[in-house]
């Protein structure tokens, strides 16, 4: 049996070690051209400006504009956003994730710089479309996400999760010890609040969704499984009951976090990302929450690259 000296051991695992920290680095964009680390976290802002305009609205009826203006950095206000009918618990709980969200924003422009809030489509239109596409038939009365608690629950549901998985798979990319320690700190925040929010749903998870002949964990089995079918890149998301096959050591159906085989996080890349948000399965199709598409050099070559074409 071969053997080796500790010290050419270790200078062997070393050079493997960063050529994989080489190669996991080649993130490119839609146009060939490998994105930098501020390309990359860039790109978070697209789902930070989101996830802040959806929980400012729904817990105190106001946004970005009203609460810090300049982080907007003139782009337009979001359509269709409104207050939510919360109880009192998960509205104090909101309304931390709206200013948490609001402090993301602040930590990425001061430490990357930023662009314009994109157009977003918070209207209870467009999330009907998404429940019902999920659901696969049409949902009499429509779908409202701020009607009451348990729907803006599941609402909340389809957007800190994608920008998880968003930062879980940007992170290895990184080489700058600033954006490492950035795109870290921010993950532990989205992790906690999607969480929260899945706790939250776990609770409620036999209950059903009135009037539609759904319970809340079937609701999020549905919307996970249409975005993998969006994602295109496999199971990367599951609701917060699955068989056993799944749950954690293949010994429970909970599944209050999403996790693989081995319970670690998965990762989406932007093009995966863009396909899940835009609603179209396609990164170069814009529509669903961004109906202009998302900003940034990374969302924005893929628009480019396939000749500016819009989704529905």
């Amino acid at each position: 049996m071969a053997t080796c000296s500790i010290s050419y051991c270790f200078s062997s695992v070393f050079v493997f070690l960063v050529a994989l920290d080489i190669l996991s680095f080649q993130v490119m964009t839609a146009s060939g051209q490998a994105a930098t680390d501020t390309d990359q976290v860039q790109f978070a802002l697209n789902l930070e400006f989101l996830e802040a305009e959806f929980f400012l609205h729904g817990a105190l009826g106001k946004g970005l504009d009203d609460i810090s203006p300049n982080l907007a950095q003139g782009g337009p206000p979001p359509a269709g956003a409104r207050k939510a009918n919360l109880d009192i618990l998960v509205a104090r709980i909101i309304e931390e994730f709206a200013y948490q969200e609001v402090g993301h924003i602040r930590a990425i422009v001061g430490t990357v710089g930023g662009f314009p809030r994109p157009l977003l489509n918070l209207s209870r239109q467009n999330f009907a479309k998404f429940f019902d596409e999920a659901v696969g038939f049409t949902l009499i009365p429509a779908f409202d996400p701020y009607a009451n608690t348990v729907n803006y629950l599941l609402a909340s549901y389809l957007i800190p999760y994608v920008g998880l998985t968003g930062y879980v798979g940007t992170l290895p990319n990184l080489t700058a010890p600033a954006s490492r320690r950035l795109v870290a700190s921010l993950l532990g925040v989205e992790a906690g609040q999607d969480a929260v929010i899945r706790t939250l749903l776990y609770e409620r998870g036999s209950q059903t969704v009135l009037p539609y002949p759904l319970t809340v964990a079937e609701f999020t089995n549905r919307i996970s499984a249409l975005r993998n079918k969006l994602g295109k890149s496999g199971n990367k998301d599951e609701g917060i009951r699955v068989p056993i096959t799944l749950g954690a050591e293949n010994k429970t159906t909970s599944n209050v976090l999403s996790a693989d085989v081995n319970s670690l996080s998965y990762a989406r890349t932007p093009p995966e990302i863009l396909r899940i948000v835009y609603g179209t399965g396609n990164e170069s199709r814009r529509g669903g929450f961004y109906p202009q598409g998302a900003n940034g050099k990374i969302a924005r070559t893929y628009v480019t690259v396939a000749g500016g074409g819009r989704g529905g």
